[in-house]
């Protein structure tokens, strides 16, 4: 017995192995007075004390040393996983230590033998620790900490060309492609004492043309211009392993935009089952399921199948979500059923296939070091891999993996292969064909790939729109949504992977012609639905804010973070109008999240463009600036079509000027600000613009200054202003900025309400502005709720007037009417008819525009647009509707003559 002093459950452990496997057995005999000694102390220690071992060799050793660790931490390795000491996840974790240490180990001596002969330019002994600039990437199960027994190791070998100066660019480039030829020699090489690891550089950017390493920034313009889908999966798993780690990390973070994008990625589906039919075909793996031969890595239901599924999830999704980005496998599967993306079943289910198809492939491997995942094909073969797994009976080892191959394969094999469409298409009148025979000249369906996808789509979106309440509109708005489309192979492929969307887009073409069309636009926000709680109740302001706060904190460009507001923004807003064309909420609901949303972007970005612009100017003492909301963004209810009124209001003293480079006086400095944060916010980018913001109601209107000090404020608004400017000032409300400086403009804000209260002309002056406001914005039809005697524009400024009149400081119009009925300016049957009308109009308003910009007539809004716009405004019929709006706004215009004829009498 070579090993005699061991225990009997170790010698039985020994016996086992070398019986099984001829290359362990060779490598006990060889390695028997070390590993005699390695068995007496735990694993994890005799593992690492042979890695630290590496740490003082020299160049010339290194190679013999390499090897001698790589066969004493293999024989280890196995005889853990064998006697069940360590996990699966133990195992590859050792394997994957070793080849760490021994990359970083080779590329560092080398980089040193260089420096030493001079050949990397302004480099000194002590830079070869960090490998002078060059880093490898761990790609694929190294990356991922997952290497097998015997495992190639996939490698990128790159270098900062920022750490040398560009005369030196050359030079250091010639340098580092011979530390990796070497590096790869080093490790890879067959020696009398063996190899250290197999290295594939294959997996750089266009390896045919490349060199060996190149400079990262080559290689980011590669992944921008050219990168592709397999690419990006590749990437998943990228991790910096050897040389300067720092450097790695920035350059993964520089491509974090490339691998995980912000859009759900679903053409990714298409692009992966391609490359398994590639790959199936090139090795020849497309006949039926036999065990014999069968490839357990490549073949149907192994283990690729189960990182394709799992790695394709993550790149539709992990752009969104950072807790989806594991490189682990299994770890990968576990984030993706925690965040709904599969059913918790699957994933236990293919993590535990995973998990046996792993041990199996290590077995295969430990028989002879042999780079194989290929079941035996003669008998007594398999015999030995049955044994090997711990199976007794070959026939329940052969059921058993039969088995799992086949659930494997049912799993991934629906996710991946696209169905070609089933249904059947409904009859097309001719003049329906003809607009189905138009949409293949749309850009949309521009190349053939996005033809393919809708091709397979287009039988069930068809019998959708057909089962609309008007098919022909149905069809025809559809018609307008798609010919806006720039692009659509993502949205198809968005629509194909989950038909829900299908019946969105038919609801929404059906009721709201102008939803479809910002659709059209922002194709992305489509996201959203299946993207996370898309249905879950409204947050909070606060949290919202605090959530786009963060998005932005992950982006250091300013350009980037305005269209990033632009893309979170346009999300939250089409996700309003969904929950208000579904009913999920009521106009008065929608119209409170319009302004929560509107309140949080603004949050958001004050701090930001106030960052950037300090960035030039620095900053003014004094308790800053703050945003004030005004009209329907100050009562908190804004519509899908509203703009913002806003004025800002700053504070310090009258000669400050600002810390920065480029000092500015205060004035100066807080009116080139507000203008910079107009911008971010109304002005287009490439993701479009914000809100339209109106700053009209600012101190002296147009003439005035674009940011007011809060003393010129105060002294205007008790001096100098109108008492429709004091009227405007009863909805006024802090929406960004100083929260000190907010609160002293509150105070000023409801003296002055308090002070005005008993001013002598209130009741004259909102008698001459109700008229004028009549003239200049009579009513456009019998459906416009907003404008004309006794709707929303009328009511709301009653409210106000209630407001001015009490002294109160309420903001809503209901509160402001509460405020009036109060102080006796009026009575509850006037107050109930002013709140009748207002609910009326506000539902018709706010319901219209989620529709369409205009309605002149309620026939064009369609079967199913009337239904809700009727469903709102509690009526049964058109003619309901119509008898109902002109009686409640006559009565709401006879109140509102009566209450200023009742004030006049009091005064």
């Amino acid at each position: 017995m070579a090993f005699p002093g061991q225990p009997d459950d170790v010698a039985a452990l020994i016996e086992g192995a070398a019986g099984c496997s001829p290359y362990l057995k060779a490598l006990m005999l060889r390695e028997r007075d070390w590993l005699d000694t390695a068995l007496t102390i735990t694993p994890d220690a005799a593992c690492a004390e042979e890695l630290d071992s590496l740490a003082e060799c020299g160049l010339p050793d290194l190679s013999s040393r390499l090897r001698r660790a790589k066969r004493r931490i293999a024989l280890l390795a196995a005889l853990a996983d064998l006697g069940g000491v360590w996990s699966l996840d133990q195992v590859t974790g050792a394997l994957t230590d070793l080849a760490d240490r021994a990359t970083h180990t080779a590329l560092t001596a080398l980089v040193a033998d260089e420096i030493r002969r001079r050949k990397l330019p302004g480099k000194a002994e002590e830079d070869a620790a960090t490998g002078a600039g060059m880093v490898v990437l761990a790609m694929g199960k190294m990356g991922a900490r997952e290497l097998n027994y015997s495992s190639d190791i996939d490698l990128i070998c790159l270098f900062d060309e920022d750490a040398f100066n560009p005369d030196e660019f050359h030079d250091a480039r010639a340098a580092f492609i011979r530390v990796t030829r070497k590096m790869c020699g080093l490790l890879s090489d067959l020696t009398a004492e063996g190899y250290v690891f197999r290295t594939d550089l294959r997996l750089r950017p266009d390896p045919s043309v490349t060199p060996v390493c190149l400079s990262m920034d080559a290689a980011e313009r590669y992944y921008e211009s050219l990168g592709r889908t397999w690419e990006r999966a590749a990437y998943i798993k990228a991790r910096p392993c050897a040389g300067d780690l720092v450097a790695g990390a920035r350059f993964l973070d520089r491509l974090r935009p490339f691998v995980w994008r912000r859009h759900l990625d679903f053409a990714a589906i298409q692009d992966a089952h391609d490359m398994r039919l590639r790959i199936k075909s090139h090795k020849g793996l497309g006949s039926a399921l036999c065990l014999d031969g069968h490839d357990l890595k490549l073949g149907q239901g192994g283990i690729r199948e189960i990182e394709f599924f799992t790695q394709t999830r993550q790149l539709i999704a992990g752009g969104r979500d950072p807790d989806l980005r594991s490189p682990r496998t299994v770890e990968g599967l576990s984030a993706l059923a925690d965040k709904g993306w599969i059913p918790q079943d699957v994933s236990r289910k293919l993590t535990a296939h995973y998990t046996e198809h792993r041990e199996i492939e290590h077995r295969l491997q430990m028989v002879q070091d042999a780079q194989t995942q290929t079941m035996p094909t003669r008998s007594e073969e398999m015999d030995r891999i049955a044994r090997f797994c711990g199976m007794a009976e070959t026939a329940a080892f052969r059921d058993r993996l039969m088995a799992r191959l086949q659930d494997v394969s049912g799993l991934t094999e629906g996710f991946f292969a696209p169905e070609s469409g089933t249904d059947a298409e409904p009859d097309l009148s001719d003049q329906a064909q003809d607009i189905v025979a138009g949409w293949y000249a749309f850009p949309a369906l521009r190349s053939d790939r996005a033809k393919q996808i809708f091709q397979r789509m287009r039988p069930k979106l068809l019998c959708k729109l057909y089962k609309a309440a008007d098919p022909e509109a149905a069809l025809v708005q559809f018609d307008r949504f798609l010919g806006g489309l720039p692009a659509g192979v993502q949205v198809f492929s968005l629509f194909e992977a989950n038909p829900q969307l299908i019946d969105l887009i038919v609801d929404i073409c059906t009721t709201a012609p102008r939803l479809a069309g910002y659709l059209s636009r922002n194709a992305a926000v489509f996201d959203a639905v299946i993207g996370g709680d898309f249905f879950a109740p409204w947050p909070e302001t606060a949290a919202l804010r605090a959530d786009l706060v963060a998005r932005l904190s992950e982006l250091d460009d300013y350009e980037r973070q305005l269209d990033a507001a632009r893309v979170w923004a346009r999300e939250w807003h089409f996700r309003v109008g969904v929950h208000h064309l579904r009913g999920l909420i009521d106009a008065f609901e929608a119209g409170a999240e319009y302004a929560s949303l509107a309140e949080a972007v603004l949050g958001a970005l004050w701090p930001v463009v106030h960052a950037e612009f300090a960035r030039k100017h620095g900053v003014v003492a004094g308790d800053g600036a703050v945003v004030l909301g005004m009209g329907s963004l100050g009562a908190g209810r804004l519509n899908a079509a509203s703009d913002l009124d806003l004025i800002v209001i700053y504070d310090a003293a009258a000669d400050a000027h600002s810390d920065g480079r480029r000092p500015l006086d205060a004035r100066t400095y807080y009116a080139r600000l507000t203008k910079a944060f107009l911008t971010a916010i109304s002005a287009p980018t490439a993701e479009g613009r914000l809100y339209e913001v109106d700053m009209r109601l600012r101190p002296s209107g147009r003439q005035g200054p674009v940011a007011t000090s809060l003393p010129a404020f105060q002294t205007y608004q008790q001096t100098e202003a109108w008492t429709w400017e004091h009227l405007a000032l009863t909805r006024a409300r802090h929406v960004a900025g100083s929260a000190e400086l907010a609160r002293a403009v509150e105070d000023v804000r409801r003296k002055v309400l308090t002070d005005k209260a008993q001013g002598a002309t209130i009741r004259q002056d909102v008698a001459d502005m109700r008229a004028r406001l009549a003239q200049a914005k009579p009513a456009h039809g019998l459906w416009d709720a907003k404008s004309g005697p006794g709707r929303l524009m009328d009511i709301e400024l009653a409210a106000q007037f209630c407001a001015l009149a009490s002294g109160h400081h309420a903001r809503r119009v209901e509160a402001q009417f509460q405020a009036g009925l109060r102080a006796g300016i009026l009575d509850k049957p006037c107050l109930e008819d002013l709140l009748a009308a207002y609910r009326l109009c506000w539902n018709m308003q706010a319901t219209g525009r989620l529709l369409a910009d205009t309605i002149p007539d309620l026939a064009e809004l369609g079967e199913t647009g009337q239904h809700l716009v009727l469903s709102a405004a509690g009526a049964a019929t058109v003619t309901d509707l119509t008898e109902k709006l002109r009686a409640c706004s006559d009565a709401a215009a006879a109140r509102f003559e009566t209450l200023l004829a009742q004030q006049e009498t009091q005064t």
